[in-house]
């Protein structure tokens, strides 16, 4: 049986494109319409449904098509739901990416360093000059291209990060035309430039900026003459290009970039760069940022650091510190933004209200209970993270529309036992997305009545709460001595509080630090598997001295083994005892025989020794084949 799509507009089955953003058309539809191609055209099964899946029957059904919205390309996941059912079942097949278009237009090299540059033949354009290309770099300078003859030349280049230059020089003098974009060029996106020259005049365009345009003098030379070889890139010793050119046309002609960065060493054909390789490397948030011989991670927007951002940024609190980050900007205070009038300039600075908050820290204390983070607002809005007395976790929003804030408590693990534990916490609107440790995420809604905007948020505080007006009494309890222990790589949205406060960074100025901060690690690493209770530890001391503990159990006979530990011992015991036993008797019998032979000295006199007149004749007397040797031995060589 097909799976269906929705079920009271609760979508079962989604795609995950670019960005890991999910998506809920398919194939034959378009982005935000939530329709099959059936759907469009009106002619699904069941007419009440958009898609012929949705009807179903027991026969089965298809749905097929196109994506082709190529912002949301490549599919990387697909998730269907709803096949749990008796009979339920579904079938589904990604087909391979095609991409289709015009070659020349996305012919592009990518230029690794500052001294890489392509040749190509001399650039033909003595009195007609149309040159357009795309460039996408993160650095702020480098030259385009460039022709040269004995005094004439031609070059595009990139002055400065909002700064396109187009000169020449063809016998009049140079004559240089500046483009000034109100943003920076070098955002790694794509921009186009188009400049054009002839002997009425020459003109400079970069995207969609309004043209610059010079005109020719009436009198002078009007013939470009150039001789050597036209560079894409730096050459000459100048400061190369640093990133990608694309669809570069020269008077009509597409220079085909791609097959002559094959052809040349350190070239890379096609748009990447370290990035693309490499960008990876740069963790939890980092962005990765092109650099002539490599790259480097921005943690600018992390609660990292380090080269890759993945150094903790913690501090030790002691009893009675606090930290507060002002998401106002400095300067405003809360009476000025409690007006709120239409003319006031302070406005733009007033943060703006949250339909979503994302929370991730990590923290050790032994202490409890306590406050780990609180959020407040210029309302009666405030979202607080806390240790109760029993050592458990809480979260506590209120929004409005609700008598009595919104609790979580996560009463089954004591965070207070002086480990590292890890919270993220996720909101979307409505729907509270928890996860401790290691341990699965769990999923919680506010009520019903519940607003779903936190209103004007104010200041975070980590530690303790010293805010003017009405505190929650709840919060007012655990305030009282304070935080002591650790915390570390603290974010909330996109701001770091606590790397602010350790870091100069562009929101040091939003923290004010009761106390002395101590950066420290110590609450960095959260716990792979949680510490067993006492009442669920076999091994604790309490079950080991039980007359009714069994174990160790032995699956194979599957029953419980009686001291099992005493008897293992025991074993163990006597096995040492042999080997021990053995080595010692090896020893004895080694040093007896050592001993024989240096003490005693034995002598192999013939029998008959005694009678005989001397040794010599003893030995005559005693060995018959004697008298033959000494027959031999009395043979004498003279020499």
């Amino acid at each position: 049986m097909p799976f269906p799509f929705l079920v009271d507009g609760s979508p079962y089955t989604w795609w995950v494109g670019k960005a890991n953003e999910k998506h809920y058309y398919w194939g034959g539809s378009g982005p935000g319409i939530q329709k099959c191609a059936c759907g469009i055209e009106r002619n699904c099964t069941d007419p009440k449904y958009y898609c012929n899946c949705d009807a179903d029957y027991k026969q089965w059904r298809k749905d097929a098509g196109f994506l082709s919205y190529k912002d949301h390309l490549p599919v990387s996941q697909v998730v269907v739901g709803d096949t749990d059912r008796q009979g339920s079942e579904a079938k589904l097949s990604v087909g391979p990416l095609r991409c289709q278009g015009d070659r020349n237009y996305w012919n592009a090299a990518s230029f690794p360093n500052p001294s890489s540059y392509l040749h190509f033949s001399t650039f033909q354009g003595e009195t007609s000059a149309d040159i357009s290309f795309y460039f996408k770099t993160l650095t702020p300078r480098g030259v385009f291209l460039e022709n040269m003859g004995n005094k004439d030349f031609i070059k595009l280049e990139l002055k400065s990060a909002t700064e396109v230059s187009f000169s020449f020089d063809v016998g009049n003098g140079p004559v240089e035309i500046v483009v000034r974009s109100p943003s920076p060029l070098n955002d790694d996106q794509w921009h186009r430039v188009t400049a054009e020259r002839n002997v009425k005049q020459a003109s400079l365009q970069v995207d969609r900026l309004p043209q610059q345009i010079r005109k020719a003098p009436t009198e002078g030379h009007t013939r470009l003459e150039l001789y050597s070889q036209l560079f894409v890139g730096g050459a000459g010793g100048q400061l190369g290009f640093l990133g990608c050119i694309r669809s570069l046309r020269m008077n009509g002609v597409t220079l085909d970039l791609e097959e002559r960065a094959k052809v040349t060493s350190g070239f890379i054909s096609g748009c990447s760069g370290h990035c693309t390789s490499y960008g990876m490397n740069c963790e939890n948030g980092g962005t990765c940022l092109e650099k002539y011989h490599g790259y480097s991670c921005d943690c600018s927007n992390t609660a990292y650091d380090g080269t890759f951002c993945n150094k903790d940024v913690g501090a030790f609190f002691e009893e009675g510190m606090w930290l507060r980050y002002n998401f106002q900007a400095p300067g405003i205070n809360a009476k000025d933004s409690n007006s709120r009038t239409e003319n006031s300039a302070d406005l733009q600075n007033i943060p703006p209200d949250l339909t979503q908050e994302e929370i991730r820290f990590s923290f050790s204390t032994t202490k409890a209970p306590c406050i780990l983070l609180y959020v407040s607002s210029l309302t009666t809005d405030f979202l607080a993270v806390l240790v109760k007395p029993t050592g458990s976790l809480q979260i506590r929003y209120n929004l409005g529309g609700t008598r009595e804030p919104y609790n979580i408590d996560v009463d089954h693990r004591n965070m207070a036992n002086g480990q590292p534990h890890s919270v993220n916490i996720t909101r979307q609107e409505k729907t509270i997305i928890l996860k401790l440790d290691h341990y699965p995420s769990v999923t919680y809604h506010l009520p019903s009545s519940s607003d779903t905007l936190f209103n004007s948020p104010k200041s975070l505080f980590l530690g303790k709460v010293i805010e003017t007006g009405k505190i929650d009494q709840e919060i007012h309890k655990y305030n009282t001595p304070g935080f002591t222990g650790c915390l570390s790589r603290v974010q909330f949205n996109q701001i770091a509080p606590l790397k602010a406060a350790l870091r100069q960074t562009n929101t040091s100025a939003h923290v004010h630090v009761q106390g002395e901060l101590v950066e420290s690690n110590c609450g960095a690493s959260p716990l792979t598997l949680s510490p067993m209770s006492s009442a669920t530890d076999p091994w604790h001391l309490d079950h080991l001295d039980s007359a009714s503990a069994d174990f160790p159990y032995n699956p194979g006979q599957g029953q419980a083994i009686r001291n099992g530990v005493n008897r293992n011992s025991a074993i163990i015991g006597g096995v040492i005892a042999v080997v021990i036993f053995t080595i010692l008797c090896t020893l004895v019998f080694l040093i007896r025989y050592m001993f024989r032979h240096k003490g005693t000295y034995h002598t192999n006199e013939a029998k008959g020794a005694e009678s005989a007149e001397s040794a010599d004749a003893a030995i005559m007397n005693n060995d018959p084949n004697f008298t033959e040797t000494i027959d031999e031995s009395k043979k004498e060589w003279l020499i």
